[in-house]
């Protein structure tokens, strides 16, 4: 389904569809904050290595153009070398989702994981199994898995975007990777114990029936909000503002929920923005509405 609407969408023609991977990345690793006395170059081949195992793997069992790939970068930041070739530090993980009638990404996800620890020898093999996510050095394989996780993530997302829940099998693969995550004394994110804003507790959202308005509110934003702004700006609204609505139920119901949190990142300024004309009485609504479910925003909705 999210095939054939992303089809309708960019009216791409039928013919000559050949079989692609899913995600453009770029994919960074910056390590200056990493001593001297490490060979930096070690860091350029895992670069490489990661770049290509995002891209070049193929994660759905669907054919894309090489228009259809979703844009979505990824930055590892590595604070410290702990010895015996272990690295730890953050990863932010971007994507966008184009908006139908222009040329505009719209942002689908913008997140950072603040606890990234793994093992990485030049030249090793970058692999992931998703039926033995732990592999035989777990600290090593927990890097793969971090990654595969936020690729199941992403093309979610996207499929949600296109058709209701359409990113359902993706939110069980990224849940069957938690549940067989790597564990050691230097891994976390994967356990519930491991903090409230974590990989467990996305993943296990994104799967409980508790926060199913989630998937009509991404829909809700995108296919009938977003994609249709250019064309009919105050339908536009009123899908973004549904979205809104199903987001404010899960929020009265489930309050301070991470799944909430995730969801705005990065959406500040779109929505000050797709509601900065509408009409007053619309704006001070939805501007209200922000103002509790996006806290960490708030100079940016009282600006609108």
């Amino acid at each position: 389904m999210r095939k054939l609407v992303f089809i309708i969408l960019l009216l791409v023609t039928l013919t000559g569809i050949t079989e692609a991977q899913e995600l453009q990345a770029r994919l960074s690793v910056v390590t200056s904050r990493i001593s001297s006395q490490v060979d930096k170059k070690v860091f350029q081949t895992l670069q490489g290595a990661l770049t290509n195992f995002l891209n070049n793997r193929k994660w759905t069992n669907d054919n894309f153009q090489a228009n259809e790939k979703i844009q979505c970068s990824f930055l590892i930041t590595l604070n410290q070398a702990l010895g015996d070739n272990v690295y730890k530090g953050t990863l932010a993980v971007q994507a966008a989702r184009p908006v139908y009638n222009s040329s505009y990404q719209s942002p689908i996800i913008n997140f950072l994981d603040d606890n990234i620890t793994f093992r990485y020898v030049e030249f090793q093999p970058v692999e992931f199994n998703e039926n033995r996510v732990q592999g035989t050095d777990a600290i090593a394989a927990n890097l793969t898995a971090v990654l595969a996780y936020y690729a199941y993530m992403i093309l979610g997302f996207d499929y949600d975007s296109f058709s209701r829940s359409g990113g359902d099998q993706f939110f069980e693969r990224a849940w069957n990777i938690v549940t067989n995550a790597p564990e050691g004394k230097d891994i976390t994110g994967w356990k519930p114990f491991d903090g409230i804003r974590n990989r467990y507790y996305l993943a296990e959202n994104l799967n409980n029936s508790r926060f199913a308005l989630v998937h009509d509110a991404i829909y809700s934003y995108y296919r009938s909000g977003m994609d249709i702004f250019y064309e009919n700006q105050d339908e536009g609204r009123n899908g973004i503002l549904n979205s809104l609505n199903f987001l404010n139920t899960l929020n009265v119901e489930n309050p301070n929920s991470m799944l909430i949190q995730f969801f705005f990142q990065g959406k500040s300024d779109e929505l000050a923005k797709v509601f900065s004309k509408a009409d007053p009485a619309l704006k001070n609504r939805v501007r209200d509405m922000l103002l509790k479910l996006d806290v960490t925003n708030t100079s940016v909705y009282k600006g609108m």
